[in-house]
């Protein structure tokens, strides 16, 4: 067996795929087996509140509540949220409000436990790494997310989909308990302008005693060597390796740098220009990991002779049994991986952060035209929400995926929403929780799988089992 303590690097980093993909169970059986183990902190609110509102099967997050260093809080979330036995089936889930520069301190304090509680779960009852895959598009969320994390011990975060300059810092300071602040991407911003979000730990739990918390090591996922070293010589604080994802990677792709040029299916076309210059970028001396279609024995040694410390691994680990995917979603995508029908699509304009977005081709799913199209749009949740700076001055709100009229009459443009998905609402659903809406209708789930899952058949392990340990014992 392979290991990885807290002062060594990992060979094997388990990706992190929200929402709830890389979950606490995933993670755990990971780490246990002597790699690093992430779960995504991606909607890990939602996640924890309809979890809840289900039941709380297994008695898992009650049981982290009970853990969470402030109990006035953990009792107000479980008074709030669980419903002993599960909400009836015709009965929507409560939802949270959208995310804002400036969220409540009661939605505060459920992003701080929801990611406490997903980390203590991850690293309970054993001595393995755990780390935390965070999105840096989501910035209005991540701080009060990082905190949670951190509370909760956990040994890396990792994030990527964007330049994450401003986190190595925010670490520095929220492990002194210190108030934090990351300026704000916001389209129609000029130079003079400064929209930030803030979040102070000793504000926010001014009736506790906060003790000094661990630095977790900072994993930057990235596309080029030029932002690696822009992250090396510029971040506001220590950046401790990096992740190189390719195109062929699930989830979010970086856009092609060298043309906007599609294939005959519609899919973004990546040339020499997108590949990483692995020379310059060993070059800065810092530890590196490379993803995307690494997944076998030989692909992990090419990733070390190309000097990677090792290599990140997502979509093998998507379907087994220790997943938050659904099981009928983890059974139609094995028979068709099986069968060699599983159709992966890089979709250009599914994202409505406008990243080409990967998604699995699966009956009864949105990838199915024609059930996207019958779907009414909706934003309730509103993660992906873009900020734009209002003929005011202030701070707007406004997604792609929301009624287009909704969106226009925000002064966005109709185009950007041609083929949006609401990706917040299908990735809820592919954990089975989704929610209901006033028609009757439940929101139908959208899978996201990377290029890998078109083989993940072969980790099936005669039939006796798709779980993590197969997966890593196939792999070593």
């Amino acid at each position: 067996m392979v290991t990885a303590d807290k002062e060594s690097n990992p060979r094997i980093i388990q990706g992190g795929m929200g929402i709830g993909i890389s979950s606490w169970n995933l993670a755990r059986a990971v780490s246990m087996e002597g790699h690093l183990g992430v779960v995504s902190g991606t909607g890990i609110d939602s996640l924890m509140i309809r979890t809840l509102q289900m039941g709380d099967p297994g008695a898992h997050y009650r049981r982290a509540l009970h853990s969470f260093p402030f109990e006035k809080v953990a009792s107000k979330i479980l008074k709030t949220f669980f419903v002993e036995g599960g909400i009836n089936k015709d009965r929507p889930f409560a939802h949270l409000p959208l995310p804002s520069a400036k969220l409540s301190a009661d939605h505060e304090e459920i992003i701080v436990a929801a990611n406490f509680a997903e980390v203590f779960l991850a690293k309970e009852d054993h001595n393995g790494i755990i780390g935390i895959n965070l999105l840096e598009k989501l910035q209005l969320t991540n701080l009060p997310s990082l905190f949670g994390a951190m509370l909760g011990g956990v040994d890396y975060v990792l994030m990527g989909a964007g330049i994450p300059r401003e986190i190595p810092g925010v670490l520095d300071r929220l492990a002194l308990n210190e108030d934090v602040s990351i300026r704000l991407s916001v389209l129609g911003a000029t130079s003079g302008d400064d929209f930030r979000t803030f979040f102070s730990p000793k504000s926010l739990f001014s009736e506790h005693q906060l003790t000094k918390l661990k630095r977790p090591r900072f994993l930057a996922i990235i596309s080029s060597a030029a932002i690696a070293m822009t992250l090396a010589k510029k971040a506001s604080g220590r950046v401790d390796g990096f992740i190189v994802e390719g195109p062929t990677a699930g989830g979010h792709n970086a856009p092609p740098r060298s043309s906007s040029v599609t294939n005959d299916r519609g899919e973004p076309v990546y040339g020499e220009k997108d590949s990483v210059d692995l020379d310059n970028l060993k070059k800065i001396g810092l530890p590196f990991w490379l993803a995307g279609s690494y997944c076998s024995p030989e692909k992990i040694l090419e990733a070390i002779e190309l000097g990677a410390c090792g290599v990140q691994i997502g979509s093998a680990f998507a379907l087994t049994d220790e997943s938050g995917l659904a099981k009928d979603l983890k059974e139609k995508a094995l028979a068709l991986s099986e069968a060699g029908d599983l159709d992966i699509f890089t979709d250009p304009h599914c994202s409505p952060t406008q990243f080409p977005f990967k998604i699995a081709r699966i009956k009864g799913t949105l990838s199915d035209e024609n059930l996207y199209k019958a779907r009414k749009r909706i934003c309730d949740i509103g993660y992906l929400r873009q900020m734009y700076k209002k003929d005011d001055g202030t701070l707007g709100y406004r997604c792609p995926a929301e009624p287009e009229s909704q969106f226009t009459s925000k002064g966005g443009n109709i185009e950007d929403t041609r083929g949006r998905h609401c990706l917040c609402n299908g990735l809820l659903a592919t954990l089975g929780l989704g929610n209901l809406r006033s028609d009757g209708s439940r929101e139908l789930p959208l899978v996201t799988l990377g290029d890998d899952a078109k083989t993940a058949s072969r980790f099936e392990a005669d039939r006796r089992g798709y779980i993590a340990r197969n997966v890593l014992k196939l792999l070593e």
